[in-house]
């Protein structure tokens, strides 16, 4: 890689950290072709990425971001984890943590604030933002099922009451 190249990867990690919510930073070390091609997948389908850094050069795009606390994090094989949405990139990142001890999760940020490994997990645990405008919707819904419930009930009972005298009068 000659240095223009180096310069390039260096803005366009720059770009990637300016724009992010969060940065999850992970080890890959025995991943397969597949497993990565998996999360990758996995990620994309969340609205999230997943990229292998190189660290020298990832440290030097840390500078003058939310996320240049996360440099020391940055040795040996990592690949960050990263998305607009605050909970996808950590769900994805620590569900396929999971599943395969090849990926390990080191740390990462939300904003300004750096995440350990359980402050990650934690966050993955939540539910994702369609989940919860689902959640929210159904709240709103509920109410006025009930009210055209109440209203339909007395036009209900009226109508069983006529039945019933209806009834009574053939039996008379």
């Amino acid at each position: 890689m000659d240095r223009s190249q180096k310069e390039e990867m260096v803005a366009s990690l720059h770009r990637v950290f300016e724009e992010a919510a969060i940065v999850v930073v992970t080890h890959y070390s025995g991943l397969t072709v597949k497993d990565m091609g998996d999360l990758r997948d996995r990620m994309r389908a969340e609205g999230a990425s997943f990229k292998v850094t190189k660290n020298r050069l990832t440290r030097r795009a840390l500078e003058g971001t939310k996320f240049q606390d996360l440099h020391d994090l940055f040795t040996g094989p990592t690949a960050i984890a990263y998305s607009e949405n605050p909970v996808s990139a950590a769900k994805v990142a620590v569900n396929f943590a999971k599943d395969n001890d090849n990926l390990v999760v080191l740390g990462g940020a939300f904003g300004a604030e750096r995440l350990d490994v359980d402050r990650i997990e934690a966050l993955a645990a939540l539910p994702s933002l369609d989940e919860l405008r689902a959640t929210f919707v159904a709240l709103i819904s509920t109410p006025a099922t009930r009210i055209v419930c109440v209203l339909q009930a007395p036009a209900g009972q009226i109508a069983r009451v006529l039945g019933a005298y209806a009834e009574q009068g053939k039996t008379a």
